[in-house]
């Protein structure tokens, strides 16, 4: 099947699925600086991604030429483990609508979103894109991960079959603007920044994080992986997902002594290691983002400061 290689224009009308959570609104603010200025945007009232009639019924009005499927039901280890059936099911039914309906009305070009914890996890680190499906998945978040497998894998068919210019991209950990700060199910750098902003404002003696403190995380501004996003749809078209992180790594006992010291609270930390730690390690090996001539301009000092202001700013839409 010839392979239809697309490097979007500025004129494109570019469907934005998922605008209002934290990847796809920072790749609506990176598309509009970039001088993007046709995107369309459905909230999850005027569009369930999960009703595939009314996907279909968008697509046939609206005829997008660019789609970028940032939507997806997300969250940290403990909702994970809670509803794994869930977190299965919503996020491959929400993939299979959009990138059939994308494929059905002639989308010139697709980006699909994954995440870092699709690899194995005992993956060699740091993670190379090719050691997909080499290995056991950590068991906590299994559902999520075969999901975005399986969209990830969607990509690639649908181009072997019909050439359609379908990409994806795994991001590593990442915050910013717009996170979730919900205790319930949020990831752990918003969790430690409202654990440590709700100590201080209350003057309580001590916050208490989960595990050890021991593991190894990467973390990405998620306004570099935005640009990196719209990098990859202006010049990549292969059939491997690439990659998106810094490259660099930190224990979670790091993180939260930086958290903590940007927030200001001046109490203990507590680690309770009866609770699970997750994956060991998950460093993203990113020469090939690299290689193609994108780099990340925020490290992870500035990237806190700059996450905490806004949820300082903005405690009253944060989703607590």
């Amino acid at each position: 099947m010839e392979q239809r290689d697309y490097r979007i224009q500025k004129s494109d009308k570019i469907f934005v699925a998922g605008h209002r959570g934290l990847v796809g609104s920072a790749i609506v603010r990176s598309l509009e600086r970039q001088g993007y200025k046709n995107i369309v945007k459905r909230t999850h009232k005027e569009l369930d991604l999960m009703n595939q009639a009314a996907v279909y019924k968008f697509f046939e009005e609206e005829k997008p030429d660019v789609v970028v499927l940032a939507a997806a039901k997300v969250g940290g280890i403990n909702a994970n483990q809670l509803a794994p059936a869930s977190f299965a099911y919503e996020n491959m039914q929400i993939q299979c609508n959009v990138i059939n309906a994308s494929h059905e009305n002639n989308v010139k070009k697709l980006l699909f979103l994954g995440s870092s914890c699709i690899y194995p996890r005992m993956a060699p680190q740091p993670i190379p894109e090719d050691a997909l499906l080499t290995g056991p998945l950590e068991q906590t978040n299994e559902g999520y991960a075969i999901a975005k497998i399986s969209g990830l894998k969607m990509c690639q068919y649908y181009k072997r079959q019909y050439g359609d210019d379908f990409i994806s991209c795994m991001p590593t950990n990442l915050y910013g603007p717009y996170d979730n700060y919900d205790l319930s199910g949020s990831h752990v750098m918003p969790a430690m920044i409202r654990k440590f902003h709700d100590a201080k404002v209350n003057n309580l003696p001590s916050v208490e994080l989960w595990g050890t403190g021991s593991p190894l995380r990467e973390f990405l501004y998620v306004d570099d992986m935005a640009d990196a996003c719209v990098f990859l749809l202006e010049n990549y078209s292969g059939e491997q997902h690439v990659n998106i992180g810094t490259g660099k790594e930190v224990t979670i006992k790091y993180l939260a002594e930086l958290v903590k010291k940007t927030v200001g609270y001046e109490g203990e930390i507590v680690w309770n290691s009866d609770m699970p730690d997750g994956t060991p390690r998950k460093l993203c090996d990113v020469s090939k983002l690299h290689s193609l001539g994108f780099m990340h301009k925020i490290e992870l000092e500035e990237g806190v400061k700059l996450a905490y202001e806004w949820f300082k700013e903005n405690v009253d839409k944060a989703r607590l």
